[in-house]
């Protein structure tokens, strides 16, 4: 379930820079919640900098905005976890893009396990399942 958004301006990032993000967003949530690479998701949507204002001042071609983040875990992750995801995401965007940390925004959705879906599963079931898998049909 692990899934990242990170809404930029357009241009804040050259297409290089966009890649690492991808990458190093996919690492990071991996690595705190100790889940496996192919249920990460990470994503990044741009707007034109004339649909963008700081500040109440519309963004010029350019600028790095204020880049805005958001990630879903589910019900159950640590504060630790969820806070390692705050500030690590928001280091990658220090680091990769030059933007300024003070202007950078992230949220942390926490979702009920049995209000998201894993291949049209409820996820309560298929981590069920899962678990049951691993353990070789035994439930712990």
């Amino acid at each position: 379930m692990p899934i990242v958004h990170f809404h930029l301006v357009e241009g804040a990032a050259s297409p290089d820079q966009e890649r690492c993000l991808l990458e190093e967003a996919s690492r990071l949530y991996a690595d705190v919640l100790s889940s496996p690479m192919d249920r990460v998701r990470v994503l990044i949507q741009t707007y034109p900098p004339s649909r963008v204002a700081l500040a109440g001042k519309v963004q010029a071609m350019g600028d790095k905005g204020a880049p805005y983040f958001e990630f879903l875990v589910l019900e159950g992750r640590s504060l630790d976890q969820r806070q390692a995801l705050l500030a690590g995401f928001t280091d990658l965007l220090v680091h990769l893009l030059g933007v300024d940390r003070g202007l950078i925004r992230g949220h942390c959705r926490r979702v009920q396990p049995e209000e998201w879906a894993i291949g049209g599963v409820p996820a309560a079931l298929a981590r069920a399942d899962h678990l049951r898998a691993l353990t070789g049909g035994s439930q712990p």
